[in-house]
């Protein structure tokens, strides 16, 4: 009667010294949900204000230190880590690193240009990089930027396939790091990406009137992080409280000033 107890202790023996990685049950298994509804402040310039009484806070991972993430922490905030990942910045520490390649069109803001998603081989160690940078700051998440290439003119002929693929990426990168992430913008592949991510992070779409594409991120009960620029509170605090979005009135340039809902 031993040899079967003998042969079951070799097996978990043998399951238990695999060394293929688990993301999804390792670290990841217990990493940050935000929920449909939770208040949050996104400041991605000027000295961070620690004392807005909000839950959650979304900052920039190159320009905040470690210091300024624990500082948050000790206030009992989460605290999210802004990455572009679509997009080259040229002021970044690590610009040069990007080949001129990978490297295309201006996406309308200054020093900033697409880059070519479809080069894997390029990006992935160098975003990989990126998202060591916010575990090491103890980011409990990431929202990457410029997650839509493929419906601009970036220089590149990108598909909706070659997106998907890289958003989905983007999404690996962070949960193997045991940090969660959001999908920023990319409404159209929303049905298709929202198992992938964690939470939404969208701009404008009460003006555009597409805050309603965001309902499978609140039917899955995950949150979406909302601004407005140009419309006052009053055009869409109502639905954006109807749809449970986290939804705030900010200025362009995304300083310490908030009007929320």
């Amino acid at each position: 009667m031993k040899r079967p107890l003998l042969l079951l202790t070799l097996l978990l023996l043998v399951a238990g010294c695999s060394t293929t990685p688990d993301s999804d049950s390792g670290p990841g298994a217990s990493r940050w949900q935000p929920r449909p509804g939770v208040a949050w402040q996104w400041q991605l310039t000027g000295r961070i204000d620690t004392s807005v009484d909000v839950p959650v806070y979304d900052i920039d991972g190159f320009d905040q230190s470690k210091a300024v993430v624990s500082a948050l922490h000790r206030e009992g905030r989460k605290v999210i880590c802004y990455l572009s990942t679509g997009a080259w910045e040229d002021w970044r520490p690590d610009a040069d690193k990007f080949p001129k390649s990978v490297i295309g069109r201006g996406n309308g803001w200054d020093g900033e240009r697409w880059l070519d998603i479809r080069r894997t081989d390029v990006l992935e160690p160098l975003m990989a990089a990126r998202f060591d940078m916010c575990r090491e700051k103890g980011f409990d998440a990431v929202e990457p930027d410029n997650m839509d290439g493929y419906r601009n003119r970036t220089g590149f002929r990108l598909t909706a396939a070659d997106q998907l693929r890289y958003n989905r990426l983007i999404a690996k990168l962070a949960h193997a790091r045991g940090m969660s992430v959001g999908l920023k913008n990319d409404l159209d592949q929303i049905p298709q990406l929202v198992d992938d991510f964690d939470f939404a992070v969208n701009e404008q779409c009460a003006q555009y009137d597409e805050c309603g594409d965001m309902e499978p991120f609140v039917k899955a009960d995950k949150a979406v992080f909302h601004v407005e620029y140009e419309l006052p509170t009053s055009r869409f605090c109502a639905e954006s409280r109807r749809l449970k979005l986290s939804s705030m009135l900010k200025k362009s340039e995304l300083g310490v000033w908030r009007k929320a809902c």
